[in-house]
Order: structure tokens, then sequence, then C-alpha cells
């Protein structure tokens, strides 16, 4: 399990390695073809910013290699925010005085149909709060059950469950799960997350290594970035990864840096990544593996999403509503997040033809 191999790592000690690195670190970094642990240190280091066009023509030159000149489309589907976590920085926090939805069959079947009116998405993202009594995993079998028909790839973001829970869901259309370590500090993690199953640190953590054997096709590993130092966090996550593709090899990995965004709760971030930031994050990410693939949410901003289109991501949700009921009703009901791109699908597809890109609305190599 991935949480002895994190016990190897001080957080202390990474961050001052991070912090040390030389303008030669760099250098040989960029040398490299593959890379491990400290050559990714280097690349995300403050000193590296001064590279910041050389390693954007990199992680360009190794997107374009790997994925060609492509930009897979996703949207969230939110089922509920009710949720029995206490999260200091999340809309959903148990404590927010609201009221709570969880979206019926016919709410969710209303729901899939106003999607498909969107777009032409195929990949589907079905979210909920952690709430294992009321949306467990018989909710999520029939939500999978009701999407199947209408999406050709499901994914989705939920509690952490066991081993036995992703296979039987691999059975009702299941392919990726996507999970959020949130943060990789163990001694600060309860500071966020006091009270709830999202407090088991430990729990969420090695939640990844069931997913491994539970045999499912797709993985996504993310940090928020707003909570600790982001350098040591997003390091521990790159270790991360490759733990599991030493150990679930057949499985494929995506990655994603949301960065705080306001909420109901009204949690102030810790730490604050700016844009340039990032891109030098999502350039590094890249030389460090050409085939990872890299998202980036509605979470940011239009211009963002528009600059980084050729230089390393892959892929972008679109026309997202983070309210569950969104899409059918519209209602004003309370959001996970704000989100900061608010384009439609339609457009967002004539940007990316417009940048000599083809959008993909389906993934097809997940299901070769």
């Amino acid at each position: 399990m991935f949480s002895e191999e994190l016990d190897k790592y001080s957080w202390e000690e990474t961050t001052e390695k991070i912090y040390s690195k030389t303008t030669a670190d760099v250098e040989a970094a960029l040398g490299k073809s593959h890379l491990d642990d400290e050559d990714f240190m280097a690349l995300i280091s403050p000193v590296a910013a001064r590279y910041l066009e050389q390693m954007a023509a990199l992680s360009r030159k190794y997107t374009l290699q790997r994925f060609g000149k492509t930009i897979s489309l996703y949207i969230p589907l939110y089922l509920t925010n009710s949720c029995t976590n206490f999260c200091a920085y999340c809309g959903f926090n148990h404590d927010n005085p609201f009221q709570r939805t969880i979206l019926t069959e016919k709410e969710i079947v209303d729901e899939l149909h106003a999607i498909k009116r969107l777009g032409n998405f195929e990949n589907l993202l079905i979210v909920t709060g952690e709430n294992p009594k009321d949306a467990g995993v018989d909710y999520l079998e029939r939500a999978l059950q009701l999407a199947s028909p209408l999406f050709d790839n499901l994914s989705i973001e939920v509690m952490p469950l066991k081993a036995e829970d992703y296979e039987r869901l691999t059975h009702a259309g299941l392919y990726g799960v996507v999970c959020f370590q949130e943060t990789y500090n163990r001694a600060r993690y309860n500071v966020y997350h006091p009270k709830g199953m999202k407090s088991k640190f430990e729990w969420r953590l090695n939640g990844f290594d069931r997913m491994g054997q539970a045999k499912v096709h797709k993985i996504g590993l993310g940090v928020l970035i707003g909570l600790e130092e982001w350098r040591t966090d997003v390091t521990m996550m790159a270790r991360h990864l490759r733990y599991l593709q030493r150990h679930y090899w057949q499985t494929r990995y995506s990655v994603n840096f949301p960065r705080m965004r306001p909420s109901e709760g009204h949690f102030q971030p810790n730490v604050v990544l700016s844009d340039r930031e990032l891109a030098q994050l999502i350039f590094a990410f890249r030389i460090f593996d050409h085939d990872v693939d890299i998202s980036i949410s509605t979470r940011e901003g239009a211009a963002f999403r528009d600059n980084m289109l050729a230089l390393g991501i892959t892929s972008l949700s679109a026309g997202s509503k983070t309210e569950p009921g969104g899409y059918y009703t519209y209602p004003q009901a309370l959001e996970q997040f704000h989100i900061s791109d608010e384009r439609t699908p339609a457009e967002i597809e004539q940007v990316i033809r417009a940048k000599g890109y083809e959008p993909v609305w389906k993934d097809w190599e997940g299901w070769g």
C-alpha cells in the first residue's frame, strides 16, 4: 500500500530539497528523456522559473508525440450535495446550513438527457458528496446503469470505496475513478478534514491501491492547491503516480491540479499559485511523464485554459454545473465551488478548432 511508501519520505526534507535545487539541476533534468522525482523537483523549483519557455517547448513536443493535436472533452454530473464530511474548504461541508439534494432516478435521467443536448459528450464524470448511507454503492451502481446507454465513457469522483465495490461498479459500466488526496501532508491533513470518513488519511490514500486491485481502467489523482506547500504536495503526488505505475502497470492515469476557488465555506487559501507557476507545474509534469492525461477543469479561467491548449494539457471539462440538477432545471442551489470558465461546450469546441486542434468527445483509446 502507498501509505507505507509515503512513510519513507519526510515532508520537511522534500521541501528543503526542492528549494535547494540549482540551475545545473534544472538543466540536467531538461536534458533527460526519463526523469525521476529528483528531476521533477528541479523542474518545479523556484529556480526553474527562468526556464519556462524551454519547458513549454518540451511539454508541447512530448504532448504532440503522445496525443497528437487532440483535446478530450468531458462534463461532470453532480448527483448530490449531501455529505457527511466536515472539510474546512468545501461548500458541501456537513455544517453548512442549506437544503441537501439527492437526485432521484427520474432527475438523473433528466440531467443525462439535458447534458446530451449540450453537445456530443461521451465522457461523463459522475460526482457526489460523501454520503454512504443515502448515496452509497447501490445508488452509484444504479446511476451508472442509467448513464451507460447514453455515454460511452463513465467515470466517478465519489467517496473512496472497497476494492470489491470498485470491481462491482466496473460491471455497471464504470471506466475510470478520480480521487483527490487534497494534501499528502499527513501531519496537517486533519486540520482540513477534522471529522467524517474523509478524516481517515490512510483509507483515502490507499484507495488508489484498491482501484488498481479492482482493475479500474483509468485512475485520476489530484491535490487541492491552496492547503499546503504546493511544490511538496505535487512531488508526493508524482511519487504516488510512479508507485501506481509500477504496481498497476495496465492502468491509465490522469492528474489534475485544481486551485482553490471560493465556496460556501469562505475558506481562504493558505497558498496562492500564480498562473505562471501553474503553467510551470503543468510543463514539469508533462516532461516528467509523457503518457499521463493532464486535465484542467472550469475552475480555471477561459484565457488560461485557452493558452494551455497547445502546451501540455490533454483534456478539458466544458459547460460544467457543480450543483445537483443544474443542467435540467438551473436551480439556485448550492454549488461545491464557483466555476470560472462559463463558456458553452460549442464555444469551447470552436476555440479548440481555431487553434488547429481536434476536440475529442469520446475516449476511443480507452475502449480499444
